[in-house]
């Protein structure tokens, strides 16, 4: 074997070696993107569902305060009736 045949066999083993790097950063650097955009939309749909659990909770509140308030005029009523000689 002369030089040059075995300086082209090195140059085509270091073209092989360097597709096969390429080719495995390349799938590296996908599943990295995946990944990350898979955290991203994971974190986005963790901030909708806490956002969505305290508005339920607000509207818990409210409701709740507004059956307190429902209660003491029914009472109110109950006891307006019964001044007035009627059964409630």
């Amino acid at each position: 074997m002369d030089a040059a045949l075995v300086t082209a066999l090195g140059v085509i083993g270091s073209a092989a070696v360097a597709g096969a790097a390429a080719m495995y950063g390349s799938k590296v650097a996908g599943r990295a993107q995946r990944e990350g955009t898979a955290l991203t939309g994971y974190d986005n749909l963790t901030a909708r569902l806490v956002a969505e659990r305290d508005k339920a909770e607000k509207d818990q509140a409210t409701a709740e305060q507004r059956v307190d308030v429902l209660e003491l005029e029914v009472a109110r009523l109950r006891l307006l009736v019964t001044q007035l000689g009627g059964t409630p």
